[in-house]
């Protein structure tokens, strides 16, 4: 501190001790009711970090719990088609925007959903792409007892804002089984460590495909060390996500929320168990 210090950092250039940090959190919307925010992230893309996030949402969905998805991945937008949602309006006026509904009621609001033509490129810079996030946050009315945000990959500009910007209680990472992808992972992980914020687990996706004939196991990636990674940071590996046609098919139709496998059940409890969230 300095001998004439007024103790209004805010016209204070002085990098002292006793400087505030000023929170980068933008507040809800004052219409909004959240009770646990969690980030679905990957380091690098094609992982399947928004089908962890799908999955996630109908399986909580399905344990009683209102859930909702801020589809934070702008340029590559996919939450919508997953659940069918097309020719889907969004209403709203002066208190903010109403996320429009799935078939069993999650809430979504996604670029997507504001674009008359669901193949129209967003083309935009990495500013205006961030502040679409924090749109998403402040001017959507929320009431959800679970609001997953569906991030895009890498660690750049609209992670890091949702890191900053979004009251999160932790985030799942998505992996894939290739040494590359655990490499990138580790960067994933440790931008959570630097920021903060809770590591609910690690999800591996595209862990193997089970033979149809003889229900052998088949590594079409190779050995996986997500093991490894998970040791490493002493994270829990929430589940492995095997390569499924039936899975991907629901997905094209836009019928996730049909699915029919306990790939992710135990990651689901895993994370009621931690974040101990009630229902409404």
């Amino acid at each position: 501190m300095t001998e004439n210090c007024t103790h209004d950092c805010s016209t204070c250039s002085a990098n002292c001790s006793s400087r505030k940090q000023e929170s980068l959190l933008i507040p809800a919307n004052p219409l909004s009711e959240v009770k646990h925010i969690i980030g679905v992230v990957s380091g690098k893309g094609g992982v399947g970090k928004s089908l962890v996030t799908s999955m996630l949402a109908v399986l909580l969905q399905r344990e009683g719990y209102k859930v909702g998805i801020l589809d934070a991945d702008i340029t590559g937008p996919s939450i919508p088609k997953t659940f069918g949602m097309k020719n889907v309006e969004v209403y709203g006026d002066d208190n903010g925007m109403i996320p429009p509904s799935t078939t069993t009621g999650i809430d979504v609001m996604s670029v997507n959903l504001l674009l008359g033509d669901e193949t129209k490129p967003v083309v935009w810079r990495g500013s205006i792409i961030a502040g679409t996030v924090q749109q998403f946050w402040k001017d959507t009315i929320w009431n959800a007892d679970v609001l997953l945000v569906d991030c895009p990959p890498g660690t750049g500009d609209v992670p890091l804002t949702v890191f900053q910007s979004l009251p999160l209680d932790g985030i799942v990472i998505v992996s894939s089984p290739q040494d590359l992808v655990s490499m990138i992972v580790s960067k994933a992980a440790n931008m959570a460590n630097m920021m903060n914020i809770p590591v609910l687990g690690l999800v591996e996706n595209m862990s193997y495909i089970k033979c149809p004939d003889c229900g052998k196991e088949i590594r079409v990636f190779g050995e996986s060390h997500i093991e490894e990674v998970a040791a490493n940071f002493g994270y829990d590996l929430l589940a492995r996500i095997p390569m499924d046609p039936k899975l991907s098919a629901l997905v094209d139709r836009g019928m996730l929320e049909l699915m029919e496998n306990d790939y992710m059940d135990a990651a689901v409890q895993k994370i009621i168990e931690k974040l101990k969230i009630e229902a409404n």
